[in-house]
């Protein structure tokens, strides 16, 4: 299958380095192979160049000949003490450009680094979105195997699915250092997997997985900052409507999700269905605003009587999400009394519906419109 990234690192390296983050297997490999064309490349995936670069971090420095313009360190998270040869090298030579790509956040912050001081700018990649498969855009294969690029690329998308969960428990967790007890945090993936689309509640979670709710919060934090995860925080209505301050968490691919679930199938009709379909909306959103460099907030809002609207962009768009086929006016509850107390720009209700509709101010939109007109940034800034 060819496909082109919405990401592409070219306008960003002709002024700055570029620090690329993003979860395991989500392409950045191959936007170094295939975007970014260094003259050099550092794998440190590789054996042997993790080992030699763990003794010699100079050498880096010596294979810089004055040809040497880009630079490609992939996985820096295996060496983060490299950042500080790096720093070094864009101080002292401002015509070179460093690609640098890594999985955890937090491992580079733990050994001490600075993410280069805005030295380098830094960058997220997401999993496939729809302005990105185009015509390879199969709603119910998203919505049961999720988007990453090795699933959906795959005979077997369902292994494919497992064998991640289980390279992550083990590379990106235990070889990384990142918990102490790795047997703990493979309870707790099991439960968090149950918090998908949930306000977190980090009591309950602690004891289903039988761990301190201290530890739980830093175990989120964990899938935070190794960015399979987000805990979206609520949004605060500027009425009287009390909403509830707890944090939703969202796994960062729905098919993840299904597989630490052991979801093998996923049926119509299903609160499942609806949960993935929820799911699936917060991945288009999340990487849109990243993508675009999106400075407004993504909330949830939900209020102590049970009124929710599942996503809030600023304080302009508000988006609700429901597998219904066709939607009916008590589809709107939520965003009848969010609206009530705020306004909107836009207040939308994503659907299956077959056809674009308006109830009471509120935009009805099928999946794939609603999809179309965000990355066509209908709903920008």
């Amino acid at each position: 299958m060819q496909y082109n990234r919405i990401f592409n690192p070219q306008t960003d390296l002709l002024h700055k380095s570029v620090l690329l983050l993003g979860p395991r297997r989500t392409g950045k490999s191959w936007i170094i192979r295939n975007t970014v064309k260094a003259d050099l490349n550092f794998n440190l995936l590789l054996a042997d160049t993790l080992n030699q670069l763990a003794r010699r971090p100079s050498l880096i420095r010596e294979s810089l000949v004055d040809s040497v313009k880009i630079i490609a360190i992939d996985e820096i998270q295996k060496l983060p003490f490299l950042m500080d040869e790096i720093h070094a090298l864009i101080e002292e030579r401002p015509d070179i450009r460093f690609f640098i790509t890594g999985s955890s956040a937090r491992k580079l912050r733990n050994q001490g680094t600075s993410l280069m001081a805005g030295r380098a700018r830094t960058r997220h990649l997401k999993p496939f979105v729809s302005a990105e498969l185009l015509d390879h855009w199969d709603l119910d294969q998203r919505l049961h195997y999720g988007c990453l690029p090795a699933v959906v690329t795959s005979h077997d998308p369902w292994s494919e699915l497992q064998d991640y969960a289980g390279d992550y428990l083990r590379e990106e967790i235990a070889g990384e250092g990142l918990a102490r007890n790795i047997d703990s945090f493979a309870r707790f993936l099991a439960v968090a997997a149950t918090c998908q689309g949930q306000i977190v509640n980090f009591e309950k979670a602690g004891n289903d997985c039988q761990v301190p709710p201290r530890t739980v919060r830093e175990y989120f934090h964990i899938l935070e900052d190794t960015l399979l995860a987000k805990l979206l925080p609520s949004f605060q209505s500027k009425g009287n409507r009390k909403a509830i301050s707890k944090a939703k968490f969202y796994l960062f691919d729905v098919g993840v999700y299904h597989s630490l679930m052991g979801q093998k199938e996923l049926k119509d009709h299903t609160p499942a269905y609806g949960l993935a379909l929820e799911s699936l909306i917060f991945q288009e959103i999340s990487a849109y605003l990243s993508y675009k460099r999106d400075s407004r907030p993504l909330q949830h809002w939900r209020t102590h009587t049970q009124n929710e609207v599942d996503f809030v962009i600023g304080d302009d768009t508000a988006i609700e999400v429901k597998s219904t086929k066709l939607a009916a006016s008590s589809d709107l509850k939520g965003m009848r009394a969010l609206a009530s107390d705020n306004t909107f720009k836009n207040k939308i209700l994503v659907t299956r519906d077959s056809q674009e509709r308006m109830i009471d101010g509120i935009q009805i939109l099928p999946v794939s419109l609603f999809l179309a007109r965000l990355w066509r940034g209908d709903y920008a800034e």
